[in-house]
């Protein structure tokens, strides 16, 4: 076996999630995983006894002007014992080599990220997977995007650690926010994460979505705004022309990330209910995340409306 950095895994959750086990199984000796959970209360941390070697539980309490996930992010960071951090989450499959390959990625080009490949559970979501694939597959990797569920960086690639710990408390967006302090280089992997199960949480998501392109990359979100403008344009007054322009180019996107689902086809009507669903999230005031309700004003003004029944 040869020899690797030790690492200080964070994974946000309050639940006893069979993905601990996973992601615990792919630690070496020196390495330690980090679970955060909101409260003592939390089912992960009534259980923290039963979690393998290697796992430690952090409580970060209730957040109080960011996002819970945030919150979280930043429990884990204070209390990781390693320089070397991996922030993880609990919605998609580990495989075997998983951290090993974060690692040799990290040692070739330095902090790197792989890609999420969101897969619908609900009429929505899957309906709106052609967008997820161009922007928060081919995105994440065309723009040097950070994705908080597989990212690897060193404490010294921060510039001002203690700054972005402060920042996390008052943000939303963990991994938006990475990006912004950190140069990312994004490797051509792609995670599937299932994502939805009612169309309610779909809209929520893409709420969120929608500010945190607007609060972080202000033009990239306009120029998304403007072509999408465009294209819903032509495909209402050029169907047939537009289904194919649409179609064929995001079949070769499916194909370059390896994505093998049938959902390409669905480019064109994706295009058409994007621009509504855009300006529905631009126009909403608050969204619900992880059964909180946040107002997110700017990328560092977040309140929290009220817990989620």
């Amino acid at each position: 076996m040869t020899t690797r950095t030790p690492t200080s895994v964070v994974l946000p959750t309050v639940a006893p999630t069979p993905v601990i086990e996973e992601v615990a199984a792919r630690l070496r000796p020196s390495d330690e995983l980090v679970v955060v959970c909101d409260a003592e209360t939390d089912a992960v941390a009534e259980r923290a006894g039963s979690l393998p070697l290697g796992v430690r539980v952090v409580v970060a309490g209730e957040p109080d002007g960011c996002s819970g996930k945030a919150n979280a992010i930043a429990a884990g960071m204070e209390a990781a014992r390693h320089d070397r951090i991996v922030w993880t989450d609990d919605d998609f499959h580990h495989p075997e080599d998983w951290l090993d390959r974060l690692h040799e990625g990290y040692d070739r080009h330095g902090p790197v990220t792989e890609l999420p490949f969101f897969v619908g559970r609900d009429p929505l979501s899957v309906l709106l997977e052609p967008l997820y694939a161009v922007a928060g597959t081919a995105g994440t990797y065309a723009g040097d995007v950070a994705w908080g569920g597989a990212v690897v960086f060193e404490r010294d690639d921060i510039p001002d650690w203690e700054a972005f710990l402060r920042d996390l408390r008052r943000t939303v967006s963990d991994d938006g926010l990475l990006t912004d302090r950190v140069e990312i280089t994004p490797v051509k992997r792609t995670r599937r994460v299932e994502i939805g199960g009612t169309v309610g949480e779909t809209i929520e998501r893409h709420v969120r979505f929608t500010k945190l392109a607007r609060h972080h990359d202000p033009k990239g979100a306009a120029t998304n705004a403007a072509l999408g403008t465009v294209a819903t344009a032509c495909g209402l007054s050029f169907p047939v022309p537009t289904f194919v322009a649409l179609t064929l180019p995001l079949f070769g996107v499916y194909l370059a990330f390896g994505l093998r689902r049938w959902t390409f086809l669905l480019a064109y009507p994706a295009v058409l209910v994007s621009v509504p669903l855009m300006l529905y999230g631009l126009l909403r005031r608050t969204f619900v995340w992880g059964g909180r309700r946040y107002r997110w004003r700017d990328a560092f003004d977040v309140t929290i409306v009220e817990p989620e029944s």
